[in-house]
């Protein structure tokens, strides 16, 4: 059974069509990347995997099942989401914070248990967070904020984890940190990830598995080294650049055109 697919899937702001009678499955224990241009409706597609967003037509089918009709609490426990810039209440801390992963398993018969503070422990050594864990939140770089939240969904104990875009504002060393330790969590606790990056060759080198999106659909899906070409970035991105391959990694490399301080004038290209 297929862990997260669509099926005619339809999505709109304001009578405005984003994405148009979409079928896309998501690959089960893998990293998938969302790409495309502005506007494209990666993100609207994220929230409305996560049922953050209704439907105007077409079904999201998590396990097999639609998951509209699922109890928050039944979708809380197989799907966590990170949204892009999220924003934590003034004063909390960060072991406040990552506690709120454990809300689907909270009834007023089952209050707080061993089980719910061993995952928040987990979560905060997993991310490296546990010195920082009375830290209030707001307090914190932006990198160690974007280990909080991450932290809080890794809490939740899902078997998906969504995130928009969870390296947007970092420096690079810190973008290298989070997308690592994403990719530990995939190897080692098989999580199926599901991401929006808008860097592309950080994408090619992390995900197994790249959905490409334009014109309200799918342009192309597959293994980085298999869809990712010249002809590709030009139609999704409308950018030129030359492929080739990652020196370190052996995935795709993109190597956008452009005015600069080249030492190979002839290569140096702008587009009209």
């Amino acid at each position: 059974m297929d862990v997260l697919q669509t099926k005619k899937l339809t999505l709109s702001y304001s009578n405005s069509i984003i994405i148009d009678e979409l079928d896309l499955v998501i690959p089960q224990g893998k990293i998938t990347v969302f790409i495309g241009a502005n506007g494209c409706g990666k993100s609207t597609l994220l929230r409305s995997l996560a049922r953050l967003l209704k439907p105007a037509s077409g079904t999201v089918l998590l396990g097999g099942e639609e998951i509209g009709k699922l109890s928050t609490k039944e979708v809380a426990k197989q799907l966590a989401i990170l949204p892009q810039g999220p924003q934590a209440p003034e004063g909390l801390t960060v072991l406040q914070l990552v506690k709120q992963g454990r809300y689907p398993y909270q009834t007023w018969l089952k209050q707080w248990s061993e089980q719910d503070e061993e995952s928040v422990q987990k979560a905060l050594r997993a991310t490296g967070m546990t010195d920082l864990a009375e830290r209030q939140v707001d307090s914190l770089s932006g990198g160690q904020r974007q280990r909080a939240w991450i932290a809080m969904t890794l809490a939740q104990e899902t078997d998906i984890i969504l995130l928009d875009e969870p390296t947007t504002y970092l420096d690079m060393t810190h973008q290298i940190d989070i997308l690592d330790l994403l990719f530990d969590l995939n190897e080692k606790e098989n999580r199926t990830i599901v991401m929006v990056l808008h860097d592309l060759n950080l994408a090619c080198r992390y995900a197994h598995h790249i959905v490409a999106i334009r014109n309200k659909t799918v342009y192309a899906q597959g293994q980085p080294e298999a869809i990712i070409t010249q002809n590709l970035v030009q139609d999704v991105f409308r950018m030129s650049c030359e492929v080739t391959t990652d020196p370190i990694f052996g995935t795709p490399l993109c190597i956008p055109y452009g005015k600069g301080r080249c030492l190979l004038p002839q290569k140096a290209m702008t587009i009209e």
